[in-house]
């Protein structure tokens, strides 16, 4: 399985995930796993004992109940997590909501909502300064230009 994430190790421990298999979504136990190189971890799954069982398995999408996710701490965060809040920039104040997150481009983008608009804000660590959880709000400091270059 490859982890998309900067921190593989904490999922060091799991039990079980849940598969996509089309139309459902199946759980499926973790007899014992292996870590491998980067963001790689080599599982066995529990009644999953021939090439065949496994060969269903292969490129099949897999989650965590969200109650499952280790907790991440400071301006760390999970793509689904921030959907619905505030996105501030410290120069230009109040951007918008944010709608969803764009990762199918090189640069991950915060999908932003405002005033019928939608504004595209690349995420970048050095552009984000906080992440207030308890307010729903995330503040950015984007260069100069930035989000009026984005309106539409």
């Amino acid at each position: 399985m490859k982890l998309d994430t900067d921190q593989p190790e904490i999922y060091e421990n799991i039990t079980a995930v849940f598969l996509d298999m089309g139309k459902t979504f199946i759980p499926y136990f973790i007899e014992k796993s292996l870590f491998q190189k980067g963001n790689q971890l080599r599982i066995r799954f529990e009644d999953v004992d021939t090439e065949e069982d496994a060969e269903v398995l292969l490129n099949r999408d897999a989650y965590l109940p969200l109650d499952l996710l280790p907790k991440l701490q400071g301006n760390q965060f999970y793509y689904h997590e921030v959907t619905g809040f505030l996105l501030e920039d410290v120069n230009y104040g109040v951007v918008g909501t944010i709608k969803s997150i764009n990762d199918s481009s090189a640069q991950p983008l915060f999908v932003v909502e405002t005033d019928g608009d939608e504004i595209l804000v690349p995420m970048v660590d050095e552009f984000i300064q906080l992440i207030d959880r308890a307010h729903k709000k995330i503040t950015v400091k984007t260069p100069e230009g930035l989000i009026d270059m984005n309106r539409s």
